[in-house]
């Protein structure tokens, strides 16, 4: 179930909606259904600008999986 962002057309509201099967989305604020799909950013951040990346194959704070986390280089 993919998470999508929408920009509402009447009154510009941005919000996320969780598609499941067939629903369409909905504004929150006004309820209107004409809402446009937006482009994503995906970030990532770091605790500090100065952060060194972490060696390949060791262990984040996240998920103690070594080699198979998503953080890790």
């Amino acid at each position: 179930m993919p998470l999508f962002e929408y920009k509402c057309t009447p009154c510009g509201t941005r919000f996320e909606f969780l598609v499941r099967g067939e629903l369409a989305p909905a504004c929150p604020a006004c309820k209107s259904e004409q809402v446009e799909k937006q482009l994503s950013v995906f970030a990532v951040g770091a605790s500090s600008p100065k952060a060194a990346p972490m060696p390949a194959g060791s262990p984040c704070s996240s998920c103690q999986n070594p080699g198979a986390c998503q953080f890790a280089n």
